[in-house]
């Protein structure tokens, strides 16, 4: 098949490139965006089985944990290796404002004296029906989902971050 002159591409040769290549680019983008939701499954999922386990300071372990050992615990079967403090948590992935939150994403608070330090951390479970649930290691009901609409969290929360 001989393009005329003036032309650059064979119109079947067009044809062919139009109906096997973008389908394969298209497929890409939903394969990734599966895989993506499959590790914040594992990652949510993982969370949620420490649900009742009682807050410790530096606890690490089912009897004790505190709120960055969760997320560390939490994103290891996601193959995502986190730092162990909340203060090093905050800064990985990218900033994510209060509105953009979604599953997956950790969000970070101010509760210490210092109302700029990082002091606690959760992982954002649900935001359907214009809400925002996160699960996190709480001193006085251990591993829980919250609202972020709480007054208390609303009031000490910082900023967003999203690792998937």
């Amino acid at each position: 098949m001989k393009t005329k002159p003036g032309q650059i591409f064979n119109p079947r040769f067009l044809l062919i490139l139009i109906t096997v290549i973008i389908p394969i680019f298209f497929s890409s983008c939903s394969s990734t965006k599966k895989i993506r939701n499959q590790n914040i499954n594992k990652v949510l999922d993982t969370a949620r089985s420490y649900r009742g386990t009682p807050y410790r300071f530096g606890g690490t372990t089912r009897s004790g944990i505190d709120c960055s050992a969760l997320i560390y615990y939490s994103f290891q079967p996601a193959g995502i290796n986190m730092p162990r403090t909340s203060e090093a948590q905050s800064k990985m992935g990218k900033k994510v404002n209060g509105k953009s939150l979604s599953k997956g994403d950790l969000v970070f608070f101010s509760t210490g004296k210092s109302p700029r330090k990082v002091s606690h951390a959760g992982i954002v479970t649900d935001t359907s029906r214009g809400r925002i649930i996160f699960i996190h290691s709480s001193t006085s009901l251990g591993v829980t989902e919250d609202n972020l609409d709480n007054s208390y969290w609303s009031k000490a929360f910082r900023f967003g971050r999203r690792i998937l």
